[in-house]
């Protein structure tokens, strides 16, 4: 039986908490009982605190641990629950945390983060140089915390051998069972998978992102030309004559809109260009054709090309999703 923690903290989103617990402890009990079969558990789950009092989550119920952290004998698993936005690497009790999870990692223990728990877990250091996601809201905060790991928001679920996270909060049934398929094989996940009806393989969160142009960069110049071109989306936008508007050459405007917005000119471009062929989709019948043309692709079969591989969806597909 695998032994798992839950490393529970003030302001942690309940259902980060509960639902990975949940999850896992259904394993092997549910579909056998569902199928009458005698339960077998597959995991011991406890909510452990810093100091083994309870924790108010960000609902303002109280979370009442099995003990403190240091009271467990072993571990094979860690779960990060998420705090959203309040992570504060000052709160009391961060560092006894991060020095408590270098030291069960270093021992053998997994460790896993949903949603803004990826910050609890990249604050050891144990991601750097490895591939992380997280809620697609937080991106640009953890990238700025965390230059040194390699962000995948339009990843689900992460796999770093024994440093595991999942995309957004909802991502902590998706995260679950991929770590039940990890330690007890396909046929047990797709039992739990029947029975909790939640996706199996699910692997990508692209379709829920919407992209967020960073703004508060202090360059006007750069500032303007990204108004400009939000103003201009159905137009054929030259980079060189975005440059003369500006007064600067075309070198010194890349260099200066990739520093300010953390995107290349172009890049940036379809961004904004596929988030507002999102929003009409959504909002209003126009035809996929209309949508194209107004968003400044006359290439339909391109248009549809770029808007899957920044989705996962066909428009067609996503219209139908999201209406």
């Amino acid at each position: 039986m695998k032994k798992v923690a839950i490393l529970a903290s003030e302001n942690s989103l309940l259902s980060t908490i509960a639902s990975p617990m949940d999850m896992f402890l259904q394993a092997g009990v549910l579909w056998n009982v569902t199928m009458g079969q005698p339960p077998s558990p597959l995991f011991d789950v406890k909510i452990v605190t810093v100091d083994g009092e309870s924790v108010m989550a960000l609902n303002n119920i109280p979370v009442s641990p099995a003990c403190a952290m240091d009271a467990l004998d072993d571990v094979d698993l860690i779960i990060l629950p998420s705090q959203g936005f309040f992570f504060n690497p000052k709160d009391a009790g961060h560092i006894e945390r991060i020095e408590w999870l270098k030291d069960r990692y270093e021992k053998g223990a997994d460790l896993a983060s949903v949603c803004g728990g990826a910050f609890t877990l990249a604050s050891t250091g144990l991601l750097n140089g490895k591939t992380a996601t997280t809620h697609w809201g937080l991106a640009k905060q953890f990238k700025k915390s965390f230059p040194e790991v390699d962000l995948r928001t339009d990843l689900l679920v992460t796999d770093e051998g024994r440093l595991f996270c999942g995309g957004g909060i909802s991502a902590d049934l998706n995260l679950s069972l991929y770590l039940i398929e990890k330690y007890y094989g396909r046929e047990i996940a797709l039992q739990s998978s029947r029975c909790t009806m939640v996706d199996l393989d699910c692997i990508s969160q692209s379709p829920f992102i919407m992209f967020t142009p960073e703004k508060n960069h202090g360059d006007n110049i750069i500032l303007e030309a990204q108004d400009w071109m939000e103003k201009n989306l159905r137009d054929k936008i030259c980079i060189d004559d975005m440059a003369d508007k500006a007064g600067l050459s075309v070198r010194q405007l890349n260099r200066r809109f990739k520093s300010a917005t953390g995107e290349a000119i172009n890049s940036y471009l379809q961004l904004i260009r596929i988030d507002s062929a999102k929003v009409s989709l959504v909002n209003t019948d126009q035809p996929v054709e209309e949508i194209s043309l107004t968003t400044g692709y006359e290439n339909i079969s391109f248009f549809r090309r770029l808007f899957k591989k920044q989705t996962s969806l066909t428009p067609s597909e996503y219209r139908k999703r999201f209406r």
